[in-house]
């Protein structure tokens, strides 16, 4: 069966299979879900709630016709911290809420102008190295958890030993593994690297003794007060632009146009309303995954119903305490071993856009353009302060945009016609 019919044919899959499947989305993306949440002091069992429901809005108004799965997006952490110290929690939320706005506004100008001008705006010698920069502007986070530098009581060795096992299983099966086994290399290399944690004993109970059975999230209500919506509000510029890069990348994965069908304006429309969804509740913000997107390129998972079961158990854990503490007790090292591969995938999938447009790189215009968007995205450099910051994967799509623009072009940019 070929790729395109796979990701149509939501009734030929099995039951078990579309469950094994959603749930592993759900582990890829767990980690970063509840990471937002904890560092930004909100509620890591509401934002896996809100990101459940985030998923099922952008699919409700996207039509299923995207696999991706939205959660805690990583762009708003210091401004949340910096809203929540000077104006409160309810009204950050009531700020959030406002920002997700934006993403419809925006949407609706897509709607209006089309996508044409997308293709002069995001030509691959763009595109191409945004996608690497999603991928590579993560890796020192990767590397990180599986150095054990994120947990202090793992110690580095047998973070290396945890991490590498994890890695090695998952690309055995990913690469080896045959019918059922190819779908579920991720999450046997989680519970490969999670039987090794129990053996070694750095598996932290405490969570799951502590946690109820089932409880109801600790919801927060928005309230909205000018100064954090205007506080807030800017911030939702740039995750817009990146918002573009993830389309494209999962397009570049299966083999899709999704700028044109279902259309970049309902893809960044379900991702407003995900947004203000979740700000509802009290949750973060919501983006399109990297990670999941990662898995989506190594298991070939295209059926956009994996990632609705993912939504749905996402919803389901955010109610029953005792399994979200029991995947949180997962060692970081685990997930970091398998992170290192996601991450690099993405990065290969920018390579290929680069590679299947052929372009010459080393044309001064292009040469200019692509190093420029790698050294900004990667290194971390970053432009303004405050709420009005455009750093990361960011920057680097606005910078490669405007020199796209702004530099003329040249007969060295593509290559000479064949005889």
């Amino acid at each position: 069966m070929s790729d395109q019919a796979t990701a149509s044919a939501v009734p030929g899959d099995s039951l078990p299979r579309t469950l094994l499947t959603g749930a592993q989305m759900l582990f890829v993306a767990f980690g970063a879900l509840v990471l937002v949440p904890l560092l930004t002091g909100l509620d890591p069992s509401v934002a896996l709630f809100t990101a459940g429901i985030g998923t099922l809005v952008f699919h409700a108004v996207t039509r299923a016709s995207v696999p991706v799965f939205l959660a805690s997006s990583f762009a708003f952490i210091a401004p949340i911290q910096g809203s929540v110290a000077s104006f409160g929690l309810s009204a950050t939320l009531g700020g959030l809420l406002a920002a997700g706005l934006v993403y419809v506004v925006i949407a609706q100008f897509v709607r209006l102008k089309g996508t044409a001008w997308l293709h002069r705006l995001l030509p691959p010698v763009v595109v191409g190295p945004v996608i690497m920069v999603i991928g590579l502007a993560l890796a020192p986070v990767a590397v990180d958890m599986a150095t054990g530098e994120t947990s202090e009581h793992i110690g580095y060795g047998r973070a290396i030993v945890l991490s590498m096992a994890s890695l090695l299983v998952t690309l055995v099966l990913a690469v080896f593994g045959r019918g059922l086994l190819r779908l579920v290399p991720i999450m046997g290399g989680i519970a490969t690297g999670y039987a090794l944690a129990l053996v070694m004993g750095v598996v932290d109970f405490s969570p799951v003794h502590d946690a109820a059975w089932v409880s109801l999230p600790n919801f927060t209500a928005p309230s909205f007060h000018w100064a954090a919506i205007l506080f807030m509000i800017p911030v939702a510029i740039a995750p817009a632009v990146e918002h573009i890069g993830d389309m494209i990348a999962i397009g570049s994965v299966t083999r899709r146009n999704y700028l044109e069908k279902p259309g970049l304006h309902r893809t960044l429309l379900g991702d407003g309303l995900a947004t203000s969804a979740a700000a509802l509740f009290g949750g973060p913000p919501n983006t399109t995954y990297s990670e999941v997107t990662g898995a989506v390129t190594l298991t070939r998972a295209f059926n956009p119903w994996y990632m609705i079961v993912a939504a749905g158990l996402a919803v389901t854990l955010a109610f029953v305490a005792k399994l979200g503490a029991l995947l949180q007790t997962i060692p970081g090292p685990v997930m970091g071993g398998i992170m290192t591969l996601l991450f690099g995938s993405i990065a290969v999938v920018g390579m290929n856009t680069l590679v299947r447009a052929g372009h010459s790189l080393t044309a001064p215009r292009n040469l200019v353009v692509v190093s420029l968007i790698l050294v900004f995205g990667i290194g971390g450099m970053q432009l303004g302060g405050g709420q009005f910051t455009l750093q990361g994967v960011s920057l680097a799509a606005v910078v490669g945009i405007v020199l796209n623009g702004v530099l003329p072009g040249s007969e060295e940019e593509t290559p000479p016609a064949q005889a």
